[in-house]
């Protein structure tokens, strides 16, 4: 499960990048979060928002993985905020 995790994170910031390349401008987190991440279903968005207000720098996934803003290079990457289970095979 968490491989799977961790594949949908880097989807979603592949995502942004499509997102950022649609009309040419470059755009802010808070019009990412508004037109991208706040209703995507895999944002946990009462987290995202506590967290990090309207214009957040990290959006939180309902998984232990999330995406940061980073700002010298204008995109999302991911990141892990929450604890994965040992795997046991």
């Amino acid at each position: 499960m968490s491989y799977e995790q961790v594949e949908e994170a880097w989807q979603l910031s592949d995502d942004a990048r499509d997102f950022a390349g649609k009309d040419g401008a470059e755009p802010t987190p808070a019009r990412y979060w508004r037109d991208l991440f706040a209703a995507h279903p895999l944002v946990d968005v009462e987290r995202t928002v506590a967290e990090g207000g309207d214009a957040p720098e990290k959006i939180y996934l309902k998984s232990p993985y999330g995406l940061q803003w980073r700002q010298e290079h204008r995109d999302w990457i991911p990141f892990r905020h929450g604890e994965i289970p040992p795997f046991r095979g």
